[in-house]
């Protein structure tokens, strides 16, 4: 019987890639043949029994194959409801939504509002990060108010930011009911919390030495941010950035209380246009058209979103970027 380090030798000999893709085709196809005998449940039975076989076959440790298989059981909860969606769509109604010009704008403002609440969450983010990886007294209460919108229910999220930045609250002069502006708001608050702290563990990651020597050459701690620090923590904000676009993606509750339809510029028409954020028409060409058209709608959006985010992370990849691996 191989040992687990002949067997690592075995997969640096064949390439991890190659596994990978058969160990891919294989569940395609898996899915593929127990979906077409409308047998969907076949399928969960074959991941978790596969991947045993392959933990088995690539390590042969116990522990190996015992972790591998409890972790292909919450696979299956995430990834067999994806397939069955996407399995399950028309393309033909898939198509007529994709040239629905009000569903373009839709879209358009599901990838727009986000990256401005993103940009805004990491703006004023990774500074507050930046004090947290350094620590300072009170540092307990700050962590906790920076974290509280992960457990606000998203309803009342909306809720709170109508009375801090609504009719009589702190600023009068903003409007944020039924604006783009309060949008942007209603998503940061929901989303900073992951720009936050990703950006916060890439500073605590960082050897103080090196802050250190830089500062014993004499550089401020300006120009030790701009050289040292930032240049080294700057996948942890690419990171907080792109977890913080993705939570202001999927928001539905603060959007539909703050600005369930909303005007803004539509650079396609050259034109200011009305249109709610992608989540919102999604639940209510549900409530109008059935589980079949949001569902149609409900795929363009995850295929956009997809798209960009892969786009995203194959730019800052370390083998991309010619980094180390």
């Amino acid at each position: 019987m191989a040992t687990g380090t002949e067997r690592r030798i075995e997969i640096t000999a064949v390439g991890r890639m190659p596994l990978v893709v058969a160990f891919v085709v294989g569940q395609a196809l898996a899915f593929a043949a127990a979906y077409s005998v409308g047998r969907p449940t076949w399928y969960a039975y074959f991941v978790v029994g596969s991947t045993a076989v392959t933990a088995y076959v690539l390590d042969g440790s116990s522990f190996t194959v015992a972790t591998a298989t409890a972790g292909s059981l919450l696979a299956v909860a995430l990834g067999l409801p994806l397939f069955m969606f996407v399995a399950r769509q028309t393309p033909s109604l898939v198509v007529e939504k994709a040239l629905d010009p009000s569903v373009h704008r839709v879209l358009y403002l599901g990838v727009y509002g986000p990256l401005l609440a993103a940009l805004l969450s990491l703006s004023f983010g990774v500074p507050l990060a930046h004090l947290l990886a350094s620590g300072f007294p009170g540092q307990p209460l700050v962590e906790s108010l920076v974290d509280l919108p992960l457990v606000v229910p998203h309803s009342v999220a909306g809720i709170i930011i109508l009375f801090g930045f609504g009719k009589g609250g702190a600023f009068p002069q903003l409007s944020v009911l039924g604006t783009m502006g309060g949008m942007v708001l209603a998503m940061a608050f929901v989303s900073a919390p992951y720009a936050v702290n990703a950006s916060r563990e890439a500073f605590e990651a960082i050897d103080n030495r090196l802050e250190y020597a830089s500062r014993i050459h004499g550089a401020n701690e300006w120009e030790t941010f701009r050289r040292v620090t930032g240049p080294l923590a700057v996948r942890g904000m690419i990171t907080g950035g792109v977890l913080a676009w993705a939570r202001a993606v999927s928001e539905f509750g603060a959007v539909a209380v703050v600005a369930y339809s909303v005007e803004f510029f539509y650079p396609v028409a050259g034109e200011t246009v009305t249109a709610q954020h992608a989540p919102v028409f999604v639940y209510n060409t549900y409530l109008q058209g059935g589980l079949e058209e949001s569902g149609a709608v409900a795929f363009l959006l995850l295929a956009v979103s997809a798209v960009i985010f892969l786009i995203v992370r194959y730019l800052t990849d370390d083998d991309t970027r010619g980094g180390t691996p």
